[in-house]
This record gives structure tokens, sequence and C-alpha cells, in this order.
């Protein structure tokens, strides 16, 4: 199933100015939206590969507050039409617990509501 993960910069700026700790991540599939302030990213075997991070509080020395880390090769691709969504990976059969989400059960679901 293919998942994007969306960083929401205007909910980090509005936690930041109203010294919030509102989720910035929305978990996207085609079943659900779901909200929180990381993710871990597993293989079709089960294992860790990567983890989307929000840390305001301690964010890294460039000043960054959500960044994702992996111990895994990655690819740098200069020109954004070499990234262009390739839908050809997306495994429909694979189960919707390929993804965790570090979750957050008093925040609600519609970021409308914060």
């Amino acid at each position: 199933m293919k998942t994007i993960i969306h960083v929401n910069q205007h909910v980090i700026k509005a936690n930041r100015k109203h010294g919030k700790t509102d989720p910035v991540l929305t978990v996207k599939t085609y079943k659900s939206n779901d909200y929180g302030h990381g993710a871990i990213i597993y293989d079709k075997e089960g294992e860790e590969v990567a983890r989307v991070i929000y840390r305001p509080d301690k964010p890294l020395s460039c000043g960054a507050h959500v960044w994702i880390e992996t111990q895994n090769e990655v690819s740098v691709v200069l020109h954004s039409e070499e990234v262009a969504p390739d839908t050809d990976w997306a495994d429909e059969d694979a189960p919707k617990d390929q993804l965790d989400y570090f979750h957050n059960d008093h925040y609600p679901a519609d970021p409308a509501e914060y």
C-alpha cells in the first residue's frame, strides 16, 4: 500500500509560536490520515529502515525540528523530475502495519481542531 508522510510546516510554526507540541506529521494512505510526532518505516520483512523524527525541544545543530534518520545507503538526487513519485514500488498487498506511528491519543484527529 502506498503511504505518504507529510510534514506540516504550518503546525511546526504554530507550535513554536504558541509553545505547543501538536503532531506535525500526517501519514496518509488511501484508507486513512493519521497524525503523529514521528514515524518508523519498515521494509517488507518488518525490519526498520528509517525514522521520521520531530524533536522541537532538541533540534539538530542546523536548526531542523523534523528529519529522517536511516542506517541504510541513501542516493542523493539533484533534479526534482528524477524523484517523481514511482507507483511501481507500491505493494498494494502489504499490510497496513508496515508503518508504525509515534502517536499521542490526546491530540485531535482533525488538525482543524487544534
